[in-house]
């Protein structure tokens, strides 16, 4: 059994659940089948388990370092990327025009996974630059995807999002950098850039041919001054270096590297502070000023990059969900091989008799199921939102606009939870590891310590989950007025009609339990946005986030657990079986155990508390 993921659970999840073998029947997709999605995660695994996961630890351990002139890495992460490109990974989801295998988004991400699982730090480096040439594809020239798009998705290039400054962390509308026009050139209007850019992953390194930097900047006005707020904001292409006409790298451009962060996990990526126009050692063409090219139009330069952002949502909720699964998988492990103590009961009172294996005792069980319901329910709930993409792409194709709208709202809706639900609880799992582990857990020779700082960077990781809680509360359950809730709410209903249906008692009862949850959800949603107090109605959104969560996550285990069901009636062989009644016993958990929290936090949030709110600073 690997130690990195389950592709046991991976198949159920794709072929059983999911069932992505139909969309071979669309166009896109019409030249794949099983087998070439079988092929796809198998490379994956391998290379994820033969290059990636080998050097996990002496990532961690020996973090880049900046001499004053260069980045170092350790050597094992070249080779690593340089076998993720030559296998056309970066490019596995795009077009054949463009190189790529033309995957469905759904089995890419499930590749992704295995990366994820195996080396969070070393796979940060194709996970922005997918991302990145993503959002170029969608809005960049022609120009700008032959000369930085298709190096990226060669492997050739990396690429990077710039976003946050350090006197403006989250709050973008407060970043000071500025865009000066400089005159037209082939690839777009170019400026020059001067300011500051905080917390930017894979920000410089020796490990590819160039760095394509995406960088928020504002266009000062007539005055010379910068509009306040996020109005003026443009996104622009700042590569390292500098590319000629015939795609040769020039010189190196005004974008210096001013230090590195050391973040308690996710070591083995580059954290930089970039400073863009210092001037001081690079002056590309003789001025001070970071050469960078206009993407799209001038002051929507934070709608393009929300295209990289909810991407990156989703991404760090699939990372988060394979942290936990890959800590599970090892707290399993550890759990059958480890003798420690005698279970109760008269057996166990004997002194003499042989040690219990940790798996025997009730509570580690426990432990190992609530790391089991956190893990699976986060992949499956990553894994559903990419297929959205999916089936969002065949309606376009097939001109039904009615499917592409009601999959693109879901996807909204879904992707702040998607963010934030495995980043809680994928580090939830982490920390029920460690427990497992004991003593061990605690030690930097065991990898689950790891595991829990690495996780520990999702919560903050592409927005805080404040901040995923303000857009959920605040704009996604109410956009439209209300159609994506809407029709969520009525997904689960359709679910535990289903469950009813079978005439199972436990499925019926689940099915119950989730219905009644989701009217609550939808009553309580109703009611925050009664009173017309915004600031009232989202003081405890984080709440309505967790909340909102766990009542997903209880429909995607009630999904399992419908196919699991069906499925045992068909099997013979005994390991078969034991995988259904594991996802029958890993969905009762769920259901017994957390769903209950959701009922206290709705009537917290129902009451309308003001406490968080009226509380004052004096008073601290």
């Amino acid at each position: 059994m690997s130690l990195i993921l389950s592709r046991r659970d991976l198949d159920f999840l794709l072929y059983e659940w999911l069932q992505v073998e139909k969309l071979t029947t669309t166009e896109r997709y019409a030249d794949h089948s099983r087998e070439t999605f079988d092929a796809a995660l198998d490379t994956c695994e391998k290379i994820a388990t033969d290059l990636f996961a080998t050097h996990n630890k002496k990532n961690d351990e020996h973090e880049p370092h900046f001499d004053g002139e260069t980045v170092h890495v350790i050597a094992e992460v070249k080779r690593a990327l340089s076998a993720f490109g030559e296998a056309g990974l970066v490019a596995a989801g795009q077009d054949y025009a463009l190189g790529g295998m033309q995957l469905p988004l759904v089995v890419e991400k499930a590749g992704f996974a295995w990366f994820n699982a195996a080396n969070i730090g070393t796979a940060t480096f194709p996970f922005l630059t997918i991302g990145n040439a993503n959002l170029l594809l969608a809005h960049g020239t022609p120009a700008q995807i032959d000369t930085f798009v298709r190096p990226e998705l060669e492997g050739r290039y990396f690429g990077t999002m710039c976003l946050s400054e350090p006197q403006a962390g989250s709050s973008l509308s407060d970043i000071t950098t500025r865009a000066e026009h400089e005159r037209d050139s082939p690839l777009g209007e170019q400026y020059r850039l001067r300011g500051n850019k905080m917390w930017i992953s894979g920000g410089e390194h020796e490990l590819s041919e160039n760095i394509v930097h995406l960088v928020l900047a504002k266009i000062p006005g007539p005055d010379g001054k910068l509009v306040p707020g996020v109005k003026g904001i443009s996104l622009f292409i700042v590569p390292k270096y500098l590319v000629h006409d015939d795609g040769s790298r020039g010189e190196r451009n005004d974008v210096v590297l001013a230090g590195l962060n050391h973040k308690m996990g996710y070591r083995g990526v580059t954290n930089c502070l970039l400073n863009f126009g210092e001037g001081v050692t690079h002056r590309p063409r003789g001025k001070a000023g970071a050469i960078g090219y206009l993407v799209g139009e001038p002051g929507q330069g934070l709608a393009y990059m929300f295209h990289m952002m909810n991407e990156s949502r989703i991404g760090v909720g699939l990372g988060a969900a394979a942290l936990g699964y890959t800590g599970y998988l090892h707290a399993l492990d550890y759990a059958r091989n480890r003798p420690q103590g005698r279970t109760t009961g008269p057996a166990g009172k004997d002194p003499a008799s042989p040690q219990a294996r940790l798996v025997e005792h009730a509570d580690i069980r426990r432990m190992l199921l609530a790391q089991k319901s956190y893990a699976e329910g986060a992949l499956a709930l990553t894994l559903y939102c990419a297929k959205l993409v999916d089936e969002e792409r065949a309606a376009e194709a097939a001109n039904d606009r009615q499917a592409v709208q009601q999959y693109s709202l879901l996807l909204d809706l879904l992707t702040p939870i998607a963010k934030s639900w495995p980043s809680q609880w994928g580090l939830a799992a982490n920390d029920l590891a460690i427990q497992v582990h004991g003593g061990y857990g605690y030690t930097r020779e065991y990898n689950v310590e790891q595991f829990y700082r690495d996780n520990r960077l999702n919560p903050i990781h592409e927005g805080t989950h404040g901040i995923q809680a303000l857009d959920l509360l605040g704009r996604k359950v109410t956009m439209k007025e209300g159609a994506a809730f809407k029709a969520l709410i009525a997904t689960m209903h359709s679910s535990a009609t289903q469950a009813r249906a079978t005439g199972d008692v436990a499925l019926s009862a689940h099915g119950t339990a989730l219905d009644e949850a989701a009217a609550r959800l939808a009553d309580v949603t109703r009611l925050l946005w009664a009173g017309g107090d915004a600031a009232l109605t989202l003081a405890n959104a984080s709440v309505y986030l967790e909340a909102f969560g766990h009542v997903a996550v209880a429909w995607i285990w009630l999904e399992q657990a419908l196919v699991a069901h069906g499925a045992l009636a068909r099997v013979d062989s005994e390991l078969a079986r034991a995988f259904y009644r594991g996802k029958l016993a890993a969905a009762a958990y769920f259901h017994r155990w957390e769903l209950p929290r959701v009922g206290p936090q709705l009537d917290l949030l129902a009451s309308l508390d003001r406490t968080t709110l009226d509380m004052q600073d004096a008073w601290f």
